[in-house]
């Protein structure tokens, strides 16, 4: 199995570098009116759809880090740019980021939402790294939306509420991504390291404590005011693709703390969605379960396939042995799976859903996806690399 994920690796490496950042660089990103579109459909050519702000900082999260890992088209304008038109199409005057635009860059949602500001959080650490000269600008805007975040919305028990007056249910997902967000920002040149650690330390622990449940081992996504799993069925939804992405992230945290029961608490995750979450007959994670992990929605997207692979690679980078290879053999069917969402006409654009029957919706490409499949190679090659 080892030789396989090499070689799938490869593969995937060259589509990135030679089909999809060309492709998102040429036809997502809108040069005359600046920022990224929000799909391009399956003829290679971009959509007028309204624009969710998220897409904006998590391409320019993209383009950031291919500029890093020395992808040699024009990631810098991309990067610069799609961050000028977030600020001017989404800003808010309070500091805080709106939710919708359409295609001609008017705001038509400006109301706030947690996980918009995450992404922003990421955004503005991963240009600090690789557009040295805006450092102390991206540290002054991190610093000041985290503290803004804090006014608005710190929860009293512990992470945020999802806006301020509070309102009902609390979720886990936007904790994911300010824990990502914590992850990169504490390791950056001239970033508060000791607050981007702190808030790093509280989301892990109440991931611990509440988000993932004491006997099932599973996390949910909505919680009551207290952190109790919210009433009826929205408190019992699971969804496999978080339970990949948390264990990852659990696994990062946990290496650079020597925090144990976050390896125990991720590698059960892993396990709730290599056993519940994937399709047996299709051999692709599905949407939702309930919290007795029945299936919810046998739909399979395309962004828990990239979310399983890198939970899937770092526990084989971090395990040894037979224990290493039944992970890499995770990996493999983890990036075969992926692979079928990206076998399209166009190469370098992805379909989103595949159905119950195996069949794929058809629709254009979401940008919003493409954040999860260039973390994912990336994330591929580092762990390939450490064995």
């Amino acid at each position: 199995m080892g030789m396989d994920i090499h070689l799938q690796a490869g593969e995937l490496a060259g589509w990135l570098n030679d089909a999809a950042l060309p492709l998102w660089r040429q036809k997502g990103f809108d040069g005359e009116g600046g920022g990224f579109v929000e799909t391009i459909d399956m003829k290679g050519e971009p959509t007028r759809a309204d624009r969710r702000s998220r897409v904006q900082p998590r391409q320019v999260y993209c383009f950031a880090a291919a500029g890093r890992r020395g992808w040699d088209g024009d990631w810098r304008t991309a990067a610069e740019g799609g961050l000028l038109y977030f600020d001017r199409v989404y800003g808010q005057p309070g500091g805080f980021y709106g939710a919708l635009a359409n295609a001609d860059g008017k705001l038509i949602d400006a109301s706030f939402d947690l996980y918009n500001q995450a992404f922003a959080l990421l955004a503005f650490a991963h240009l600090a790294e690789v557009l040295p000269e805006r450092g102390v600008e991206m540290v002054g805007r991190s610093d000041k939306l985290r503290r803004q975040l804090e006014a608005r919305c710190k929860h009293p028990l512990g992470g945020f509420e999802e806006d301020d007056p509070p309102r009902l249910p609390l979720g886990s997902n936007p904790h994911m991504h300010l824990f990502e967000a914590c992850l990169a920002s504490e390791e950056m040149e001239g970033f508060d390291r000791v607050a981007w650690a702190n808030l790093a330390d509280e989301i892990a622990h109440l991931a611990m404590d509440r988000f993932i449940d004491a006997e099932s081992g599973a996390l949910r996504e909505f919680f009551d005011h207290d952190w109790a799993p919210f009433p009826g069925e929205k408190g019992r939804i699971v969804e496999p693709g978080h339970l990949f992405e948390w264990a990852w992230l659990l696994l990062r945290w946990a290496e650079r703390r020597g925090n144990a029961q976050a390896i125990v608490k991720a590698r059960r995750l892993f396990e709730i969605g290599e056993k519940d979450g994937t399709c047996p007959d299709r051999d692709v994670v599905v949407m939702t379960l309930f919290d007795d992990f029945s299936v919810a929605d046998p739909t399979a997207r395309l962004w828990p396939q990239t979310e399983w692979l890198k939970a899937a690679i770092r526990f084989a980078a971090l395990t040894e042995g037979a224990e290493r290879e039944r992970y890499l053999a995770s990996a493999g069917r983890a990036a075969a799976a992926l692979q079928r969402f990206l076998d399209v006409p166009v190469r370098g654009l992805w379909r989103d859903k595949q159905k119950a029957d195996g069949s794929f919706v058809e629709e254009p490409a979401p940008a919003s996806t493409f954040y999860h499949i260039l973390c994912a190679i990336y994330e591929l090659e580092d762990c390939l690399k450490r064995m």
